[in-house]
């Protein structure tokens, strides 16, 4: 299962530059990297990134992840994955630039 993470574009060029990171600063806040589902994606980049331009998707192989990964209650009561490690460069299985449209970013088509 595919799980995806949002980062603005200095996140993900510290992710490129260092290899690993502890991931955005709501992240290094609570303890662990957050993550959406496909189903959970757009209402993330909504409430947490809303107007927000010059942002990076980040898709990941939430089976690869370890046990680290953690599925754990948020909103309404809806599991997230969250993961209790640094993020490495080495699990992110493609980026794409997350643009801003019509008020509102737009995802891939192909999102699983």
């Amino acid at each position: 299962m595919l799980i995806y993470k949002i980062f603005r574009a200095p996140e993900w060029a510290e992710l490129q530059a260092e290899g690993e990171t502890d991931g955005a600063p709501i992240d290094r806040a609570d303890g662990y990297v957050h993550f959406s589902t496909a189903a959970q994606a757009a209402e993330t980049a909504a409430k947490h990134f809303a107007g927000e331009d010059g942002l990076w998707l980040l898709a990941l192989d939430a089976d690869t992840l370890g046990p680290e990964l953690k599925w754990e209650p948020s909103r309404g009561g809806a599991l997230f994955p969250h993961l209790y490690r640094r993020l490495r460069l080495t699990d992110v299985l493609w980026t794409r630039p997350l643009p801003l449209e019509n008020g509102g970013h737009a995802f891939p088509e192909d999102m699983a």
